[in-house]
């Protein structure tokens, strides 16, 4: 393998990615078009652009994606793609009959220069968008941000054309959800219930993304945030968004459009941040947290505490998306982990921040974000100095088959494995359910490894 080859040494790379650790944000914005229901992702470029991101997102959920594509040829990449876009409108509509298509751009129509609101508009003077039905869009273009940049201009994109005010305040509390699984997402909305507290959950992948299997072809999934729903945000008395790289931007233009003011928390993965998304939920929804959930807690201490011995100091190297990663190093450093090495191909200061805060205590740690921060660097530092555990998406496995070291998969994309979209790692049964994947990773590679002599029946 070509990764044997890679060396310690780590060179000044100032303008070449080696093995990214993300991928582009057209994905992103299709993924979470997907969190509404009735919604049709559109994809305003060529064939192949779409067939890669509707791959991208199969690949992961081993569910079929639906998305549309203007199907640009030689003629619209010269001259741009309008005429394709506004047929590709009356197409959909007449043969798929959607609530709502979600236009995002790609390399090609940005480059081009494509007027979105323009081409929208006269799909609608011209009759193509019937009457109740919408076409929205985003700028998603693949050469600057990363899928998280997408995912984040799509879930803003759904506020701008979605969420209004009548001046009536309800006692509801919106959830803005950050890049996560179906799974994450029904936890996140089990424990609001369990609190009794009044929430809407956008976007909502549940049901959709991990839909029951009934025997029947459903183009638009039951599940999904609706309309009426996602038009109701603007009156909610407040709203939590759950990452700031996914969700702050939706956050801010809903309090500007419809004065709802928000609070910003972590994606809920592990103790420390489920404990402040719950005070968060209790405090602004004027509920209590239930013994229940409290009892939740307590179970997940203890199986810390259980496993504090076969945990403790183990060396790790993460990479994925910055939201996910902040949580997760929090939660590993809580159970006495060393996260030493950790890259996101996402850029921005607060991962650096947060970062510097959580890993203050580990002196040798190494991070990093930004184009740069790729899956090249990270075995670079894993050949300077090796690690006990890898914890990423697939794209780490020749790593840690290259390096025989235990790895747990966690992010996106995971494409060679099932279950993640159904067993959530958010909320405290999440990270009970991530601590048992982390050591039975550990313990396993140790058994295999280890000489007959030490092989222990008991843990």
């Amino acid at each position: 393998m070509l990764l044997k080859h890679t060396t310690p040494k780590e060179i000044d790379r100032k303008a070449l990615t080696i093995n990214p650790a993300k991928t582009c944000q057209p994905v992103g914005a299709m993924y979470a078009a997907l969190g509404l229901h009735g919604c049709l992702p559109h994809s305003h470029g060529s064939q192949g652009c779409c067939s890669y991101h509707r791959s991208a997102l199969t690949r992961h959920f081993k569910e079929p994606v639906m998305a549309a594509t203007s199907s640009f040829t030689e003629g619209a990449s010269v001259f741009g793609g309008s005429a394709n876009l506004i047929q590709s409108i009356n197409t959909i509509f007449t043969v798929y009959n959607p609530e709502v298509i979600a236009v995002h751009t790609t390399c090609l129509s940005e480059t081009i220069g494509d007027d979105m609101t323009a081409i929208i508009s006269k799909a609608k003077d011209d009759g193509f968008i019937p009457e109740g039905k919408k076409v929205i869009f985003c700028n998603t273009p693949s050469y600057i941000g990363t899928h998280v940049t997408g995912y984040a201009n799509q879930v803003t994109s759904f506020v701008k054309n979605f969420s209004t005010s009548t001046l009536k305040k309800k006692n509801v509390v919106n959830l803005v959800a950050g890049w996560m699984e179906p799974s994450d997402m029904r936890e996140i909305k089990r424990l609001a219930k369990e609190m009794e507290a009044r929430t809407i959950l956008f976007p909502d992948f549940t049901d959709v993304l991990d839909a029951p299997m009934d025997g029947k072809f459903h183009m638009y999934p039951a599940g999904g945030t609706t309309i009426e729903e996602m038009t109701a945000t603007g009156d909610s008395k407040f709203t939590i968004g759950m990452g700031p790289y996914s969700t702050e931007d939706a956050c801010i233009a809903l309090e500007n459009k419809c004065k709802v003011k928000f609070d910003m928390v972590d994606i809920p993965i592990g103790l420390k941040a489920t404990d402040r998304f719950l005070m968060s939920l209790s405090r602004h929804a004027n509920v209590p947290v239930p013994d229940s959930i409290t009892a939740d807690r307590g179970r997940l201490v203890d199986l810390m505490a259980d496993s504090a011995t076969n945990l403790y100091g183990r060396r790790v190297a993460l990479w994925g998306d910055p939201d996910t990663l902040i949580p997760l190093c929090e939660f590993l450093v809580s159970m006495d982990m060393r996260p030493v090495y950790v890259v996101s191909g996402t850029s921005g200061k607060l991962f650096d921040v947060r970062m510097k805060e959580i890993l203050k205590d580990i002196p040798e740690a190494k991070f990093k974000s930004g184009e740069r921060a790729d899956m090249f660097l990270m075995h670079q530092w894993i050949k300077q100095e090796g690690v006990d555990l890898l914890i990423g998406n697939t794209y780490g496995k020749y790593i840690a088959r290259d390096e025989d070291t235990p790895f747990v998969r966690f992010g996106f994309p995971i494409a060679d494995r099932s279950g993640h979209n159904y067993l959530p790692k958010t909320g405290y049964n999440g990270a009970a359910h991530l601590t048992t994947q982390i050591l039975n990773a550990l313990l396993d590679h140790q058994d295999r490894t280890c000489p007959e002599e030490k092989v222990e029946f008991q843990l």
